[in-house]
């Protein structure tokens, strides 16, 4: 079993590794942007559905209770929220391109000068993001599912796709900068998806989560401070 799991991450983090690296390396295409958006799909199902899974119950009771059918509206639900994730991938992939060409531009030296920046800006940038009013009501919508469900409640079909695009817009308000820390390292280690995933269940789900919250931002701002002087370098956990 123990191998089986060990074959499994290996996988996972081989297909992480393709997506964040291939890209670059293979140039604008149709397929290779198709492959990614495929694999982010599937990575961010993984590491954002646990987090979701209190949300995805309390549609499930809330649509038992006005309708017969519960299975069908529910996963039409999971899927809204899944788009919103794989239009967020469409963006990383345009980001990852853009970086590419600007990497390839520079010279060696101008390269190893200017990442240590471009990485501490982005670590700072998703620290004061923490303490952000945007922040805070995206984050209150995904701490209440009761709440959420109770505000934004939409019968049938299409209403149970609205709902699900609705708290994909908030979880992502949430959490776009973590992510995009990893995306400006290039880190995506199956041990920094696994943290990541448990960051953010700590700040949707834990009572002391809006605590986290800000203890997380002044540690990321002081991450990079110290990344873009130079003192020491990510990713730190080796693929």
């Amino acid at each position: 079993m123990g191998i089986a799991m060990r074959g499994g991450t290996e996988g996972m983090e081989g297909m992480a590794d393709m997506a964040m690296a291939g890209i670059a390396a293979g140039g604008w295409s149709f397929a290779g942007a198709a492959t990614f958006l495929a694999v982010w799909t599937l990575m961010m199902a993984a590491m954002m559905l646990p987090a979701t899974a209190p949300m995805i119950f309390m549609f499930a009771t809330a649509q038992a209770k006005r309708e017969r059918h519960v299975a069908v509206p529910t996963w039409i639900f999971v899927a809204g929220y899944m788009l919103v994730w794989a239009a967020a991938g469409l963006l990383v992939y345009v980001s990852v391109q853009f970086g590419s060409e600007l990497a390839t531009s520079l010279d060696p030296p101008q390269r190893s000068r200017w990442a240590p920046l471009a990485l501490g800006a982005t670590l700072g940038i998703a620290g004061l993001y923490q303490f952000t009013s945007l922040k805070h009501i995206c984050l209150s919508h995904c701490r209440s599912p009761l709440a959420f469900i109770a505000q934004h409640w939409r019968g049938g079909r299409f209403g149970a796709l609205e709902m699900g695009l609705r708290h994909g817009v908030y979880c992502f308000g949430c959490c776009w900068a973590l992510f995009a820390v990893l995306v400006a390292a290039g880190v995506m280690s199956v041990a920094w998806m696994l943290l990541l995933t448990l960051v953010v269940f700590i700040e949707k789900l834990l009572p002391r989560g809006r605590r986290f919250e800000g203890a997380l931002g002044i540690a990321l701002v002081g991450l990079g401070i110290v990344v873009s002087l130079g003192a020491i370098e990510m990713p730190w956990v080796s693929d």
